[in-house]
């Protein structure tokens, strides 16, 4: 296979594995009648950051992004990423997460029949602020962000990495990583659920919108753009700054 298939293949394998995964904890903390009915927020913070360490782990092969804003990050940190391998880094992350929600969706779908509030149906597949202010909303999910990739950046500047791994979340190893997601989570994440990821929003919005869930209500596609352009904004943010405040030498 070449280069862009096992990208692609990579890609889309790792981040429907985070998907499955986080999205799973949600679904099991909000829906009715599930054993993990209201296990609270942390439990959610520590099943995304098991989520991403699965995820990390088996897409080793394209370097574990996972994120559009970890590919655009590291592109605008000065990283060796060419134009059609950054789309393909992209197209993978959302099928991966796509499908990952449907797999969400087939596990718990007795549930979803049982849940009576649409939001915590939503709540499964995509972020919502907990108080709706667009302007802060999105400034939150910048700053979360931010500290995602530089953190991500600042691990690979200090040396810590497999070089014979490509650039991306595998080559720092998967529990760093995880315990920074669980960080920003248990820090950031109460304004707005911490998307800190445009495809882990947008791929299961889309999901939720086509799938046949019972009694699922909008897919609340106002609010769908602060969760894809703060993490961008955020990303790049951090990939420039890496430049000035991660200095190589």
């Amino acid at each position: 296979m070449d280069n862009l298939g096992t990208i692609f293949l990579s890609e889309t394998v790792g981040t429907a594995m985070l998907i499955l995964l986080g999205g799973g904890v949600v679904a099991n903390i909000a829906l009715a009648k599930s054993k993990g009915l209201a296990g609270g927020f942390l439990m959610v913070n520590f099943g995304w950051g098991l989520a991403v360490f699965a995820g990390v782990t088996v897409s080793y092969s394209s370097g574990a992004h996972l994120n559009p804003a970890v590919t655009l990050g590291l592109l605008a940190s000065g990283a060796d990423l060419s134009a059609m391998q950054v789309l393909i880094y992209l197209l993978a992350q959302m099928l991966g997460a796509f499908i990952g929600a449907v797999l969400v969706f087939v596990t718990y779908k007795k549930h979803f029949d049982e849940e009576p509030d649409p939001a915590n149906k939503l709540g499964v597949f995509s972020t919502g602020p907990a108080i709706r202010s667009y302007g802060w909303n999105l400034a939150t999910e910048i700053i979360g962000t931010f500290v995602l990739v530089f953190v991500v950046i600042g691990f690979g500047r200090a040396g810590d990495v497999d070089t014979n791994t490509p650039a991306g979340l595998a080559a720092l190893g998967a529990l760093p990583v995880a315990l920074l997601v669980i960080a920003i989570g248990a820090s950031l994440g109460g304004p707005t659920g911490y998307a800190i990821n445009p495809a882990r929003d947008l791929g299961p919005r889309i999901a939720h919108a086509v799938l046949p869930i019972k009694g699922k209500g909008t897919s609340d596609w106002s609010y769908a753009w602060v969760p894809v352009v703060g993490p961008i904004i955020g990303g790049v943010l951090a990939g420039w700054a890496s430049l000035a405040l991660l200095p190589l030498t």
